[in-house]
Parts: C-alpha cells; structure tokens; sequence
C-alpha cells in the first residue's frame, strides 16, 4: 500500500533543502558554534536529518531517532536557538521550492520547532514551559 505524502516534495528536493540549509548552519555565528561541538561527520549527519523529512514528508518510515532527548541532553541548546534554525530553514525553502511546497514545509518545520523548544532551557536558564507542580 502505497501512503500518500505529507507534503509533495521529493527525496532530491528534501537532500537540497538539508544539505543548503546545514552549509548555512556551519557557517552562522552562533549555531555554527553549537553543531560544531556535536557534528563530526557531516555528510552522515545531513544522511539522518534527511530521514528524519523524509519519514515527516514523505511518511517513508526510515527515521527512528529521537530528537527530543538528543537536543536537550547536548547541553548547549537553547529554546532561543529554534527561532535562528527556523529563520535559515525558511529562506533555504524558500529558494529551493515552489511557494505552496515551502509554506508547507515550514508550517510543519515550525510547529516542530515549537514542541523541541518546549522541552528545553532558555537562555535565562529556565525550562520554557513551567514543569507541573514547581512554582
């Protein structure tokens, strides 16, 4: 049974987006800084992020990592930091796709986005959401 996609883009379009948008990360000020510390292979890495859209867009089921326990247990990640990613991922889409496909595509980038933010500090060194039963 074949499923019908999430979002209509193809692997060669998701491989762009990931591979353009990570030379952007390498190269900003701070996220640079961030992946620097965690990514040691590169190319193994845009490999699994590309899963992780193609298992979203595509509903291929080829990812089975978890995000969320990876980027609050890096330690150097903020809640702040997803603001920048989804700025750079926004304008990489927006180069690389036809409109209806970008806006897409960054509807379910950001709604993402919003959940890891939630799980991790803030730049004040508080949890973004108020854990239950902590005043």
């Amino acid at each position: 049974m074949t499923m019908t996609p999430r979002i209509p883009v193809t692997v060669e379009q998701i491989d762009r987006v990931v591979s353009k948008f990570y030379g952007r990360v390498r190269a900003h000020p701070a996220l640079g800084l961030i992946f620097a510390a965690h990514v040691a292979d590169w190319p193994a890495h845009e490999e699994k992020i590309g899963r992780f859209w193609r298992n979203a867009l595509l509903l291929h089921h080829c990812y089975d990592g978890n995000p969320m326990q990876i980027h609050r247990t890096a330690g150097n990640v903020r809640a702040q930091h997803f603001s920048v990613w989804l700025s750079l991922f926004d304008s990489v889409l927006d180069e690389e796709l036809p409109p209806p496909l970008a806006t897409a595509w960054s509807s379910l980038a950001h709604r993402i986005g919003r959940g890891l933010s939630y799980g991790l500090p803030s730049d004040d060194g508080e949890d973004e959401v108020p854990r239950l039963g902590q005043a």
